[in-house]
């Protein structure tokens, strides 16, 4: 639907409402706002960011959620949030580093991010004859990565309106590569098999799917797996860690916003979408926050889950079988989290900024408390601690099964007993890291499903939507009522950083014309003029 087919409203209110101030709704609001529509986010939570939220706790500046970061310390970038971070006029100081940790039924491994490398440490380990492997496999989809980054994702529209965005000449040049953009159509799982043979090379691209996606090899997106190895595996290839963590991109984000006119307002839960003549025309808050009516005078983005989407529209307003399909959404597992405030500095400086966990590969890269991750951004920002101190944070990457915290409340005795019990899987990794931690100890914090669902307001404190690439894409953003559109995790691209990001920029774009999307395109340079 473009920005001319809706009809306008009353003066003074906003063009768009757009619930929820996640990463995938401030990209929404972002993009609509320097489009020169007026938004209005509303946020449930006393703070901005959603999963990537900050906060602190006796000094230390926590975050709750992404851990590695890319492609956002350089432009020209390929990563869309650091697009939308441009096109609003911000950027986020990084600090660059290029290794990371692995904790593997192998031993103890140090792996720089880029080919050369991992191909090192796959020689030392395995042999030439596996890095070899290895090498070819990333030779054999190096013109999928190419494809994967011929489409500029700020570009796409529903249908064809991309071929309008992109203009003739790359128009025709993405037809080109039409062969390449069909496999990135599917799941990654039965390329790599093309390609791998041997089980500690598979094990591998099994983990960094199941970082990416929360899926398995075999559900994860080709597309997804491409463009992290077109970035990964390139020759500066680097990681980033944003200043100030998650909250300083949230932050920039809400500055974007509010410079180009919209606002953000948070402690504003939203009770219901509401719909009259089949066409959404703003929310109603909860009464916790006051009852309000907003209106809106062309429509609203919704970046809640599928599922919670749901509970916000009456039921008789929706066909019955886009409700059902959206309610059968299969749902990721949910997370532990671990906060440690850590008494030492500098003879803390040697641990990994990042190291990730695998107990047993014959259990499966998705079985429950088998995979941990642990980032400590303090040994990048030292403004993230007191002096003196580091911070940790750790989680297991969707894994946490809801079944087992589903009849608990917090607070309770057995909630507390169970969290403990759970999260001492972060005690037996660490302390392979500082087997004196405990005496280091000076803060420690602990979260479970049930504190995803809490704060995040998310069905089952699922991760996110677990749609099977093999199984055909992630749904649009469509929605049967006129004029409401949704982004976020549960939309195509999916789960993750920059897919969300790319969902929040979709969503803007079904309110403008593809002659305004093409001309931020052209401004921003993704795209010739």
């Amino acid at each position: 639907m473009s920005a001319e087919a809706i009809p306008g409203g009353r003066p003074g209110e906003p063009d768009l409402i757009v619930i929820g101030a996640g990463l995938g709704g401030l990209c929404a609001a972002a993009i609509a706002a320097r489009h020169g529509l007026v938004v209005l986010v509303v946020e449930a939570h006393s703070v901005a960011g959603g999963a990537a939220h900050g906060f602190s706790r006796r000094g230390f500046q926590f975050e709750s959620g992404p851990s590695l970061w890319s492609g956002l310390g350089r432009w020209p970038s390929s990563n869309p949030l650091t697009q939308v971070l441009r096109a609003v006029g911000e950027s986020v100081p990084v600090v660059p580093y290029h290794h990371w940790d692995l904790l593997l039924p192998e031993g103890r491994l140090r792996v720089g991010v880029g080919m050369d490398p991992f191909l090192a440490v796959l020689r030392e380990l395995r042999g030439p004859a596996v890095a070899d492997e290895w090498h070819g496999f990333l030779i054999a989809i190096e013109p999928l990565c190419r494809a994967a980054r011929s489409l500029p994702l700020l570009a796409l529209r529903p249908g064809f309106g991309s071929f309008l965005t992109l203009g003739g000449g790359a128009g025709l040049e993405l037809l080109g590569r039409a062969p390449q953009l069909a496999a990135l159509g599917g799941a990654f799982g039965p390329l790599a098999r093309r390609h791998l043979r041997d089980p500690f090379l598979l094990h591998w691209v099994e983990l960094l799917c199941f970082l990416i996606s929360g899926l398995e090899i075999d559900h994860t997106s080709a597309a997804a797996m491409a463009t992290l190895f077109g970035e990964w595996f390139e020759p500066d290839a680097c990681l980033d860690y944003p200043l100030g963590g998650s909250a300083a991109v949230v932050a920039a984000l809400v500055r974007g916003i509010e410079r180009h006119g919209g606002t953000v307002r948070t402690k504003a839960p939203v009770e219901r979408i509401l719909v009259e003549g089949g066409r959404a025309v703003g929310v109603l808050l909860t009464p916790e926050a006051g009852g309000a009516i907003l209106r809106a005078r062309r429509g609203v983005i919704c970046s809640a889950s599928p599922w919670d989407t749901l509970d916000l529209l009456s039921p008789e307003l929706v066909p019955d079988r886009w409700r059902a399909g959206q309610a059968a959404t299969p749902a990721c597992a949910s997370f532990l989290h671990w906060h440690l405030g850590l008494r030492g500095s500098e003879e803390l400086a040697d641990l990994p900024v990042h190291s990730v966990w695998v107990g047993d590969w014959q259990r499966g890269i998705g079985a429950e408390r088998n995979m941990v991750v642990l980032s400590m951004p303090s040994r990048l920002d030292p403004s993230l601690a007191p002096a003196g101190h580091q911070l940790l944070h750790g989680y297991t990457p969707a894994n946490e099964p809801w079944q087992i915290w589903k009849d608990l409340e917090r607070g309770t005795p057995a909630y507390e007993a169970l969290k403990r019990e759970r999260c001492s899987v972060f005690h037996h990794v660490f302390e392979q890291l500082l087997p004196d931690w405990r005496e280091r100890v000076v803060l420690e914090l602990q979260g479970t499903p049930l504190s995803h669902r809490h704060w995040l307001r998310v069905h089952q404190g699922s991760y996110g939507p677990a749609w099977p690439a093999d199984r055909g894409p992630f749904p649009g953003g469509s929605t049967p009522i006129e004029g409401l559109v949704l982004c976020g995790a549960g939309v195509f691209p999916g789960i993750g950083v920059p897919p969300v990001a790319i969902s929040g920029a979709q969503a803007a774009h079904r309110f403008v014309s593809a002659r305004a999307q093409r001309r931020l395109l052209q401004e921003l340079e993704l795209v010739g003029g």
